[in-house]
């Protein structure tokens, strides 16, 4: 496969930059995102703003040193979204007040919802039994004491609603309690209105704002358990924080363990170099090494995987994790927040900020669909009250319009009703039915349950546009070296042209490798001294060392010129190479093998093979992905000849083989696949798969980076997509999850526009004159009300994802 002229990239210049995080509180639908967008970008230093109605949370790109956060944050409280700072430190810290701690808010949040929605339901119950009731207890069938009903309702527990509705119309920023407090108001003004002028001969329905309220509120309620059902991952992923630290006050001392220098201090107060005891039972304080003791630790909260892994000196350790079975002591590495677990949660937290494309399409429409329906209702009003009921006069006959009222206090039948009120309801069902809550909610929180299930299992999701990429894909393209192998290589093959003594014999050619390969870090370095050390041959000493990546490596060994690499490093240094070596390198390369040359003064003396085997899940990784629909390409420096083999044994052509790409070049190989390979092939949606490391290039240019060996800090920043474990199926199941989780998206935005496309036609009254049937404005409080709880109980329903183990 040829790739396309080289082409260089131009390097994007950014400004100093810096995040501020805000909790914001009193969002209730999408209406409420867009206002705290608006009002954050008018200060001055914003270049963007993202705000999550699931997890009330705005994250805000700033200028760094213009914005003050506390600034940004008082704003938006006086405009009636209670908003507080987070910084890292008190996320990480775990700090348990209610101001800082969004769960605890969250369940006090609760207690009140639950407390409200108890004096609604004894409310709608006594209202109801006005109906059933009025023999045995005819107070309850009193329009007086309907009446209180209805204002107890608005009083009490529709108090917050009508408050906070009154809020959003302030601020031009009308939201979902701004249409419910309407619709109340309106109902019980004219209900008020009949009651005190009955010469008028209004219909009274005290019982529409009662019904609207309570059911309303009753699906806030299972809307906000199932939201908090949705966050529950993400919230256990915080519990894993570890709070206390046991500080060796004196390593030096020779009880480490159980001696009783140990001072307890907070976690976050760790230092890098610090030793810390780790008991039986807890939990990991920081990213550190063993330095004492063996034990075994469970890492299941990072990688998903449940065995346990035996730890001992020298070995690295993980803050979260689970100290199972022996005291150890360790010495930190990294602390706060750049601990893998702090990085793990942050990158979690942004995920679910980050907006699909289809998720800002919804935002921009929702933001504008409160004044839509504010505009329907008017409008259905109007018509009605002009033309509908004289049109069709039989609409205000009361056997027509059982559907539209239960609270008519029994009037008598054929009673004929105004056609002002008629008009009235059903310009107040048409405004409470009409819910932007539904689209506010179908992307973030399918994300968010989405992505707290990935971090369960080890697989790191960073937000719904990558998401909505991986819907997408066509082409997955593997590394070899690493990915699709171990990464273990070893030497299996020496073969020495030159036999004109003991300097030439396979020991001396691998004394000499071995001494130019000890100044760089590669796998096929560390296969060469290994087997050097197996056959406990000394090292000669090295100078001069120059690397070229993906070529070769020079040294100076004793004097002489040694030359290590591929063949085209040996050309380009004008090495000779005869064609007994090229036929014995082909014959090893097509066994799978890579080849370096070895040159000493400009001759080329032996070769040496490598073998790096494939990954057990190799074969099956890449036959899922195929049976997927995906194309799946090599991507290798190796030869061809190499290449070929390797990908012989996963199935796959010579065409789904990249070889001889340098590490600096496999970005533009990847690019080369975007752009469309020629005329033919049409361009390609592609994912790299790498290790993160060098690797970092190709997996930015990817339209997915898939990084294995996900504690490495470049695979933080440059993969899409990270996986905890070091486990390649990681890679089908990463797919899947993003694959089932945009499809919950789709599904949520569909019911969401498929509801209002329905319900808003029905509360219009479209099949009043044929049908007789209409929605009642409590009718449409509990659509409303069900419609929000359904998109999220649907998000929580991905937690049942069976693909993964």
């Amino acid at each position: 496969m040829q790739l396309l002229p080289e082409t260089k990239l131009a390097p994007e210049s950014t400004p100093m930059t810096e995040k501020i995080i805000l909790d914001v509180g009193g969002m209730k639908c999408a209406g409420c995102v867009t206002a705290v967008e608006k009002q954050l970008k008018q200060h001055p230093g914003i270049i963007s703003v993202c705000v999550n109605l699931a997890t009330e949370v705005a994250v805000v790109e700033v200028e760094a040193g213009v914005a003050d956060p506390d600034a940004l944050a008082k704003g938006l409280t006086v405009t009636g979204f209670p908003t507080q700072t987070r910084t890292t430190n008190s996320k990480i810290a775990g700090e348990t007040s209610a101001r800082q701690d969004p769960a605890i808010r969250q369940r006090q949040e609760m207690v009140g919802a639950i407390g409200q929605l108890a004096i609604a339901g004894v409310l709608l119950l006594l209202s109801g039994i006005g109906h059933f009731g009025s023999t045995v207890f005819p107070i309850f069938n009193n329009i007086w004491f309907h009446c209180g009903l209805a204002t107890v309702s608005l009083l009490i527990p529709g108090r917050p609603i009508l408050i906070d509705g009154w809020r959003g119309w302030r601020r031009g920023a009308p939201n979902m309690n701004t249409l419910v407090s309407l619709g109340t108001l309106t109902a019980y003004t004219a209900s008020l209105v009949a009651l005190l002028f009955p010469q008028m001969g209004w219909e009274c329905f005290f019982d529409e704002p009662v019904m609207m309220l309570g059911f309303i509120l009753l699906g806030r309620t299972l809307e906000q358990q199932a939201r908090g059902r949705a966050a529950a991952a993400f919230r256990q992923l915080l519990a894993l924080q570890p709070q206390i630290a046991r500080l060796i006050a004196n390593p030096e001392a020779e009880k480490l363990i159980v001696g009783a220098n140990i001072v307890e201090i907070p976690a976050e107060q760790v230092r890098i170099g610090e030793w810390l005891q780790v008991l039986p039972g807890d939990k990991i304080p920081v990213d550190g090494e063993v330095r004492f003791g063996q034990t075994t630790v469970d890492e299941s909260m990072l990688t998903g995987e449940a065995v346990p892994v035996m730890k001992q000196a020298g070995d690295a350790v993980a803050a979260g994790t689970l100290n199972q079975s022996g005291a150890i002591a360790i010495q930190a590495t990294r602390t706060g927040n750049d601990t893998t677990l702090a990085q793990i949660v942050a990158l979690v937290e942004a995920a679910q900020t980050r907006k699909a494309p289809v998720q800002k399409l919804a935002d921009t429409v929702s933001g504008y669909f409160t004044y839509g329906v504010l505009t329907a209702s008017l409008v259905t009003f109007l018509f009605w009250y002009v033309f509908g009921t004289h049109i069709w006069p039989e609409v205000t006959v009361s056997s027509g319009m059982e559907m539209m009222s239960h609270s008519a206090q029994h009037p008598a039948p054929n009673t004929h009703y105004s056609s002002l009120l008629i008009s009235l309801k059903l310009a107040i069902s048409l405004m409470v039915v009409a819910c932007p809550c539904a689209l506010g909610l179908a992307t973030p929180t399918a994300i968010l349950v989405g992505t707290g299930l990935g971090a369960e299992r080890g697989l790191l999701i960073k937000g719904g546009d990558v998401l909505e990429r991986v819907h997408q894909l066509d082409t997955v393209v593997f590394d070899k070296t690493g990915t699709l192998t171990t990464g273990h290589p070893t030497v299996t093959d020496y073969l020495v042209f030159a036999e004109d003594g003991e300097e030439n014999s396979p020991q001396s050619l691998l004394q000499l490798a071995a001494a130019v390969e000890s100044g760089t870090y590669h796998p096929l370095a560390r296969a060469i001294h290994q087997a050097a050390q197996r056959q406990k041959l000394s090292i000669p000493h090295a100078v001069d060392f120059h690397t070229e990546p993906g070529l070769g490596v020079s040294a100076v060994v004793e004097g002489k010129k040694v030359l290590l690499g591929n063949w085209d490093w040996l050309n380009n240094h004008g090495i000779a190479i005869s064609e007994t070596a090229q036929q014995q390198g082909l014959k090893l390369a097509v066994e799978g093998k890579t080849v370096i040359g070895v040159a000493v003064d400009g001759t080329l003396t032996g070769l040496i093979a490598v073998s790096d085997t494939l990954r057990p899940d190799a074969k099956a990784t890449v036959d899922k992905l195929r049976q997927m629909g995906l194309r799946v390409i090599l991507l290798s420096g190796d030869r061809l000849e190499a290449a070929s083999a390797i990908a012989g044994q996963l199935g796959l052509d010579s065409s789904d083989v990249m070889a001889g790409i340098l590490p600096a070049k496999k970005a533009e190989a990847i690019q080369f696949l975007q752009n469309g390979e020629s005329v033919s092939i049409p361009k390609s949606v592609v994912a790299m798969v790498g290790d993160g490391i060098n690797d970092a290039p190709a997996l930015s240019q990817a339209d997915v980076g898939i990084a294995l060996n996900s504690g490495t800090d470049v695979a933080m920043e440059t993969a899409e997509i990270i996986l905890m474990r070091d486990c390649l199926s990681d890679v089908v199941q990463s797919i899947l999850l993003s694959r089932a989780t945009f499809n919950k998206i789709r599904q949520n935005l569909f019911w969401a526009f498929a509801y209002n496309t329905i319900g808003i036609p029905l509360a219009a009254g479209i099949f009043l004159p044929s049908w007789g049937f209409v929605l009642s404005p409590s009718s449409a409080a509990a659509l409303m009300a069900f419609s929000s709880v359904s998109v999220v109980t649907n998000s929580v329903l991905l937690r049942r994802f069976a693909h993964l183990p």
